[in-house]
């Protein structure tokens, strides 16, 4: 992994600030693989509130922005989610780096497009203050939550699967990418990994930061792939089902060049 340079690393929904955040296995990730380009897909922070920020978020931000010094060559880019809101502004100017609604570059002669996904998620574009109520309910639900966060982030997932938002996202953005936007498409505010692929157009969902088990994607001029990021010392709780491991220290990919409908979800059902 160490050895091996990817064209662009996407990471998204680390919601730095919360209780589950996992800003540490992001960092030390981040510090484990090289790139050419990082970009933050969304929903890197809770909300606004700055306070809520423990050392360990705050050594993330450290480090992207020692990433964005234009010495080390690489291009950081963060696409604003639906937490980020309000954000931009001091967060370019925090972390030094540019904020996008959406972001599109080449790889290997396709065009590729970034967007965090709420846009195409019906319940929060319509209920925008329910939403917002949610959150701080959830946020406040963590804190008496027990040390590992169990019931927390069974609740994200319960909430992902009642709403059926990993489909919904999905079929969203493959239907916005399809007038010649892209020929792929990624997106993060599901906090499920998904793969799929529909009339030439390429769909990855890289997951989230804030469950035992932690997602990116990456894209080169052989294909992209979504991974599970498993730490050299893995201490995620031993009862625990784990995913079989095929692509040794990056864990789980979807092999480049997806299969018509082929479905990954890192968070099992």
């Amino acid at each position: 992994m160490q050895e091996r340079c990817f064209d662009t690393v996407i990471i998204s929904d680390l919601h730095l600030g919360s209780e589950v955040s996992q800003a540490g296995a992001a960092l030390d990730f981040l510090q484990s693989v090289r790139f050419r380009r990082l970009i933050l897909l969304g929903d890197i922070f809770a909300d606004l509130n700055f306070r809520r920020l423990t050392k360990e978020h705050w050594r993330f931000l450290g480090h992207i922005r020692k990433l964005s010094n234009p010495k080390h060559g690489i291009e950081v880019v963060w696409v604003e989610g639906n937490h980020d809101h309000g954000l931009t502004e001091v967060m370019s100017h925090l972390v030094g780096v540019p904020v996008y609604q959406e972001y599109t570059w080449r790889c290997g002669g396709k065009q590729h497009l970034a967007i965090h996904g709420h846009q195409f998620d019906s319940f929060a574009v319509a209920n925008a203050f329910l939403s917002k109520l949610g959150q701080l309910i959830f946020l406040q639900l963590q804190k008496i939550d027990s040390k590992s966060k169990r019931f927390a982030r069974y609740l994200d997932r319960l909430n992902t699967r009642w709403l059926r938002l990993s489909e919904q996202v999905a079929r969203g953005a493959l239907s916005y990418a399809k007038p010649g936007k892209a020929e792929r498409i990624f997106c993060g505010h599901t906090h499920a990994p998904l793969a799929r692929e529909r009339d030439g157009v390429e769909y990855y969902n890289s997951g989230a930061w804030v469950d035992q088990r932690c997602t990116y994607v990456t894209v080169g001029p052989e294909g992209a792939a979504i991974h599970e990021y498993v730490p050299e010392t893995d201490n995620r709780d031993s009862g625990e089902e784990r995913i079989p491991a095929f692509a040794g220290a990056a864990g789980i990919s979807v092999p480049a060049g997806l299969f018509p409908d082929e479905i990954y979800e890192g968070i099992p059902g």
